[in-house]
């Protein structure tokens, strides 16, 4: 078995997504105790175990398994743990860090 390299920078990548969205939430609790926001930085978690979802799947799944008569395209799960769920983890964690960081694009001098 070779090792596929694309698959691996892949999931490397996700991974790094992953990370972030655990540091994120981590400076976000500290912003929200400080500023007594509501703890929206919750949704940063969300995010995180949805796309460790999507990693696991990638991880555990073997690109051979798929049915050679049956298109990516045509796969529901395939279109939902390698597209839907990342997407989702993305948008929920872009919207929760326009909520909690967005005053620092509203300082001016």
């Amino acid at each position: 078995m070779s090792l596929d390299w694309t698959r691996f920078f892949n999931l490397i990548g996700m991974f790094s997504v992953f990370v972030v969205f655990i540091v994120m939430a981590l400076l976000s609790k500290r912003l929200g105790i400080v500023t007594r926001a509501r703890p929206y930085y919750l949704g940063f978690y969300v995010a995180a175990l949805l796309m460790g979802i999507s990693i696991l799947v990638r991880f555990m799944s073997d690109p051979a398994d798929l049915a050679a008569d049956v298109t990516l395209q045509e796969d529901a799960t395939v279109i939902f743990f390698y597209g839907i769920l990342p997407a989702v983890s993305l948008t929920l964690s872009v919207i929760i860090a326009w909520r909690y960081w967005s005053w620092l694009f509203a300082e001016r001098n």
